[in-house]
């Protein structure tokens, strides 16, 4: 038997590392259901969160909110200014 404590079983000694005490197979089982339940939450949140549908959902949701804003309804309304200059602007200048 490798040194370490008698009532602790011992699986192996690598180079000068310490010993590794044996582990339950049914314990190694419940810690790698424990991390995969773990790593299908984390891959579900990453699809959900970056979901395309979601994503301009979310998008859409933001530009109304902020289009209902005094400052939205300014950058619109400098929009629209802006468009109507450039299209008199056209108008008035258009060769016959």
């Amino acid at each position: 038997m490798l040194p370490g404590r008698a009532d602790e079983p011992v699986a192996a000694v690598s180079g000068s590392l310490a010993a590794v005490p044996a582990r339950d197979p049914r314990q190694i089982q419940l810690e790698i259901d424990a991390a995969r339940e773990s790593l299908a939450a984390t891959l579900d949140h990453i699809v959900y969160r970056g979901s395309p549908k979601r994503v301009a959902e979310t998008g859409r949701e933001a530009a109304l909110r902020f289009l209902q804003t005094p400052a939205g309804m300014a950058v619109v309304g400098g929009v629209g200014l802006l468009l109507s200059l450039a299209v008199v602007q056209k108008i008035r200048h258009r060769k016959h």
